[in-house]
């Protein structure tokens, strides 16, 4: 009987101490596992705030993204423009250097024309003052150019007599000379313009210097028209009076100086105009 009690006390002891050593276990596990928990709840905690981070992240970089694309889009429509633009002004540079080759030949041209008339002027200069100095010696001719225009001067002493309109003999000798060089340049327009003093007159057929003026220029451009064949259409007949006087009227020689026919020869006026209204 007391070996059963001992048997039985040492089996009851034995599973005390079995209870009390997987209590311990267990104990020790749970305190793992409740401190997994708490790392784990930091965890979850930490992760939650890294995702808070990174959205914000995402969502900053999604702005940005916005905003590149945004700026490409207006980077690209300003390149547009500007191809635009460029292509415009590079059709404007070229209308203007046309524009400036086209402005530089009717340049040219006029400047060609210029000097071709410089030329033709000079050229009828010396014709005429070979032909009238051929026999003819006096000092009350003068051959002058000027802006590409030839004057001839003639004293009216040598082409009419005092207060007269009639051309003298001598004078149509002269003219005839004048006329052969007209009738060589069929391009020229003859220009006569009478020239008076200041002395008033007023007789039988002439009422004043003006009469008088006109009526000496006509006097001379019919004798260049009947006598020595200029086609009148190239002839014209203009009255000064006593207003463009080349000396003072104060003297005799400056009152002779001034009565005076001028031939004036140069290039037909409607082509010169229609020259200039030419379109560079």
């Amino acid at each position: 009987m007391k070996k059963i009690f001992l048997i039985t006390l040492s089996v009851v002891l034995l599973s005390s101490c079995v209870s009390q050593k997987k209590f311990t276990d267990l104990e020790t596990t749970y305190n793992r596992a409740k401190q997994d928990l708490v790392d784990a709840k930091a965890d979850l905690q930490q992760c939650l705030i890294d995702k808070d981070v990174n959205s914000n992240k995402v969502t900053s970089l999604e702005n940005q993204v916005t905003s590149l694309q945004d700026d490409k889009k207006h980077a690209l429509t300003q390149v547009e423009n500007l191809t635009v633009l460029t292509q415009s002004s590079s059709d404007n540079i070229k209308t203007v250097i046309a524009q400036l080759s086209e402005k530089d030949k009717y340049i040219n041209g006029i400047r060609e024309a210029m000097t071709q008339r410089d030329s033709i002027n000079l050229a009828i200069k010396f014709q005429l003052t070979k032909e009238l100095t051929n026999g003819i010696q006096d000092e009350d001719i003068i051959i002058n150019v000027e802006k590409t225009v030839v004057y001839i001067s003639i004293a009216d002493k040598l082409l009419f007599n005092s207060g007269s309109t009639t051309v003298s003999e001598r004078a149509k000798e002269i003219l005839g000379k004048v006329a052969t060089v007209i009738s060589s340049r069929p391009g020229m327009e003859v220009m006569v313009e009478g020239y008076t003093d200041d002395v008033p007159i007023k007789r039988a057929g002439i009422q004043d210097n003006w009469d008088l003026s006109v009526k000496r220029a006509t006097a001379v451009v019919r004798v260049l028209q009947n006598d020595h064949g200029v086609d009148p259409k190239r002839l014209v007949a203009a009255g000064r009076s006593e207003y463009l006087p080349l000396t003072t009227n104060d003297t005799a020689a400056g009152r002779a100086a001034n009565r005076r026919t001028r031939i004036v020869i140069l290039p037909k006026l409607d082509e010169f105009f229609e020259i200039l209204e030419e379109k560079p």
